[in-house]
């Protein structure tokens, strides 16, 4: 599993579109543990998807550029990404 460290780069998304509902939450799981990412992904009350990415900062650029596209069913209008100071999972899941 794997663990952040100081050396990660953490940014915290917010992907906007027909992202709920078309298992963009299982889809970000599965890429962001298929790149070793750590943080956490949940769907947000105004129907967009937030999730935080940490790993090497290649890896969450992989992320950002997966994340643009996202599942088959999805219909990605944007995503922006900021800076994450705050605290990072030791894996990846998704949360309530």
């Amino acid at each position: 599993m794997p663990t952040p460290d100081r050396s990660d780069h953490s940014v915290r998304v917010i992907i906007k579109g027909r992202v709920q509902g078309v298992w963009y939450r299982g889809w970000t799981v599965e890429t962001a543990q298929a790149l070793g990412l750590c943080g956490w992904v949940r769907n947000l009350g105004d129907g967009s998807v937030e999730a935080i990415f940490s790993g090497p900062e290649r890896d969450v650029d992989a992320m950002l550029a997966h994340c643009h596209q996202g599942p088959r069913a999805a219909r990605v209008q944007s995503v922006t990404a900021e800076d994450w100071l705050g605290p990072v999972r030791p894996d990846f899941r998704q949360v309530p």
